[in-house]
């Protein structure tokens, strides 16, 4: 029944959600997963140390972060074939320059472009366009176009350190540059070739749902939002996975060498931890249909504190693909609840200024974990510990999310 659902939403759907699909894919080159696969050989070149990189990337996701509510609310005024357009392009330019970076200021910008471009703007059209354009898929649709993150994981990984130790990691990042114009521009020109009409008609069919609507079902504005006592209850827990998720990543090459992991080992499992996302987001995402996110996020942060006492508690090889499964499950988690979750509190009218909010703080809260992680290491704690006070943290985060979205649905129920 899952799969036939899911047949006739792609069958009926497969421009949109191929674009979906492609931008998410196409996010990967400024993700923290692929930046975490050359970081050591920066390290290397430049001498940094674990904090330093760390500052460095935290401060170039900053600027990210600082620019993103205005960059990703444009998504709200252009068109959205324009708005990619730019976005491709801006990713093309970032991998360029950072194959030709030469010293720390200029590794600041590097970092900036990328997650701006990659971790940023192209994964926030993917998302926003599968928000905004599909009501009772849409959670289904969100898990069609994470595949394309996934995928990524799966995929990329293992090219880029064949590619590293081939060609370096400068020639890494200007040929996918180069793979970026050549492929990914002219695709998305094409899914989008018509979609103005279809916008037209979105548009049309959103006036008609909101005339009369009560104030629990309207479309919210992005300052109404930030008066809204409910956002910012939901952000310990929102944030966790980007939080703990990222700084895993950027530091899972230092993990393995403590543990006594090959890095080819827990690279190669990229690979479970993809799978496990993608089983993951096809199975929320009918979830989220038929129940609704806000009734599943509560209990978002599970597999999260599980991976995280698994890595602490495990030294073991193979507790690595554990620790990819339970990583891989909080990540479908993750990308379909969040996706969905913004829609179904305040409205699609302004979902693009919104989530580039969410988004955003999303990013800062993933500039801050791997430079935590990394000072506690250089300050002699062991990163399994520090994987335990994750644990920790994601526990208290979770009972906050469920409290306060309990408190949601009594209110909208009584409303």
């Amino acid at each position: 029944m899952a799969i036939t659902a899911y047949r006739q939403l792609v069958t009926a759907n497969k421009r949109l959600l191929g674009f979906g699909f492609v931008m998410a894919l196409c996010s990967s080159f400024g993700q923290t997963f692929f930046i975490g696969i050359v970081g050591p050989d920066i390290q290397r070149e430049f001498s940094l140390s674990h904090t330093l990189w760390g500052t460095i990337y935290m401060v170039g996701t900053l600027l990210s972060a600082a620019l993103l509510p205005w960059t990703g609310a444009l998504i709200d005024r252009f068109r959205l074939r324009s708005y990619a357009l730019a976005a491709c392009l801006l990713l093309i330019g970032a991998c360029a320059y950072t194959a030709s970076v030469s010293g720390t200021v200029s590794l600041i910008l590097a970092i900036f472009l990328l997650r701006h471009a990659g971790q940023g703007l192209v994964s926030h059209i993917s998302i926003t366009t599968m928000t905004r354009y599909f009501n009772r898929e849409r959670g289904r649709a969100i898990a069609v176009a994470s595949v394309g993150f996934t995928a990524g994981e799966a995929a990329l990984p293992f090219l880029a350190v064949v590619l590293i130790g081939t060609v370096g990691w400068r020639w890494t990042y200007g040929s996918v540059a180069f793979l970026i114009g050549l492929t990914v521009i002219p695709t998305v020109l094409w899914l989008l070739r018509n979609h103005e009409s279809a916008h037209r008609i979105h548009l049309a069919r959103v006036a008609e749902n909101e005339a009369g609507a009560t104030d629990s079902r309207r479309s919210w504005r992005r300052s109404e939002v930030l008066r809204n006592r409910v956002f910012y209850m939901l952000m310990p827990g929102l944030l966790a996975t980007s939080t703990i998720g990222t700084a895993m990543f950027f530091h899972h090459l230092n993990l393995a060498d403590e543990k006594g992991w090959s890095h080819t080992w827990i690279t190669g499992n990229y690979a479970v931890f993809a799978v496990a996302t993608t089983v993951s987001l096809l199975l929320f995402g009918r979830l989220i249909d038929r129940f609704s996110a806000v009734r599943v996020a509560p209990a978002m942060l599970v597999p999260l504190i599980l991976s995280m006492l698994s890595i602490a508690l495990l030294d073991r090889a193979w507790s690595v693909i554990l620790y990819m499964v339970l990583l891989g499950i909080q990540s479908g988690l993750y990308h379909t609840v969040t996706s969905a979750l913004w829609a179904e509190l305040y409205g699609v009218r302004h979902i693009g200024s919104i989530k580039s909010l969410y988004f955003s703080l999303s990013v800062l809260a993933s500039a801050l974990g791997p430079v935590l992680m990394g000072s506690l290491a250089d300050l002699g704690m062991t990163l399994s510990t520090v994987c335990l006070y994750f644990a920790v943290y994601a526990v208290c985060a979770g009972l906050l999310l469920a409290s306060t979205l309990r408190q949601w649905v009594h209110r909208d129920r009584d409303s």
